[in-house]
């Protein structure tokens, strides 16, 4: 007897063309004779709905390391929530985009039905992506710990407010400032916040943590990138007027007393990606925002 082949679906079941697409998903892996496998919460919704979950499993009935996929339905928010679901036994994530940019998925909703055939194929690469451990100490004594895909962000909790931060790398101070903030970025989170703030596009097979100051009031507020083997470090002073704010991904928050240091680093637990295509990261960057190229003549001869 052939081993059951689990597939988790996980799409954004607020939204109508989400619940279509997951219904669509799971006929089809029926259909196939895989089964697929929903979050309790996202199962009784598309019930609620009138959607057929027939033969679907409640992933609290199944173990996360009998999962062979996990197939996402959305932008990067749901990719990214997905990712917190398999944490800790790394399976693949394959995104398609319903949402607007979806940098992280791998396909469109337009290629929904070929993706399906695909994965019942095994027909997908995979790769591994770089992500952060953070922790937060108070007194040298660790308060919280957690981990990031895109990025770890410290931010002032007031709007009126200012954090006095002092930057470090590797123990050894290197910048102090004021600032609104200031994000630590994995190459995957490079073009999310880290790209909006200012900081620079690195490529995904470039191993780097990257830190951007938010709007610091100082001459030395440059974005800078550091070794993947390197700690960054931020202290959130005595003297800030207020409490900071740590964000992972967006997500995942913890509340900064002054006093508090978040530390960042590689993680060992990385994050993977089913591919589909092996389509160059330039590329991506040009489809996603829209970049012009009009001009380009080619590779060279």
């Amino acid at each position: 007897m052939t081993a059951e082949r689990n597939i988790l679906v996980v799409s954004h079941t607020g939204r109508a063309d989400s619940l279509a697409a997951a219904s669509h998903v799971i006929d089809q892996l029926r259909e196939a004779g895989m089964t697929p496998v929903l979050i309790a919460d996202e199962s009784a919704d598309l019930r609620a709905n009138g959607l057929d979950v027939t033969g679907v499993k409640i992933l609290d009935d199944v173990a996360t390391a009998e999962l062979e996929l996990v197939m996402v339905l959305g932008g990067d928010g749901t990719i990214l929530r997905a990712a917190e679901v398999v944490r800790e036994e790394a399976i693949p994530l394959l995104g398609v985009n319903l949402g607007h940019v979806g940098f992280l998925a791998e396909l469109e909703r337009d290629d929904l039905r070929g993706a399906v055939q695909r994965v019942v194929r095994r027909d997908y690469s995979v790769e591994e992506r770089m992500t952060l451990a953070v922790t937060v100490t108070v007194s040298g004594d660790v308060v919280y710990s957690t981990w990031a895909l895109n990025e770890a962000t410290v931010e002032k909790a007031s709007r009126e407010r200012m954090l006095e931060l002092v930057i470090q790398v590797d123990q050894r101070p290197l910048v102090s400032f004021g600032a609104d903030g200031a994000v630590i970025s994995t190459p995957t989170g490079s073009t999310a916040y880290n790209f909006s703030a200012g900081g620079p596009v690195i490529w995904p097979t470039v191993e780097a943590i990257t830190l951007v100051p938010l709007s610091a009031h100082a001459l030395f507020a440059k974005p800078i990138v550091i070794a993947p083997g390197s700690t960054l470090a931020i202290d959130v002073l005595d003297r800030s007027d207020g409490m900071g704010v740590l964000w992972c991904d967006g997500r995942r928050t913890y509340e900064l007393q002054p006093g508090s240091r978040v530390n960042a680093e590689r993680s060992d637990t990385p994050v993977r990606l089913a591919r589909l295509h092996d389509s160059p990261f330039t590329d991506r960057l040009v489809r996603k925002f829209h970049l012009p190229v009009s001009g380009w003549r080619g590779p060279a001869a």
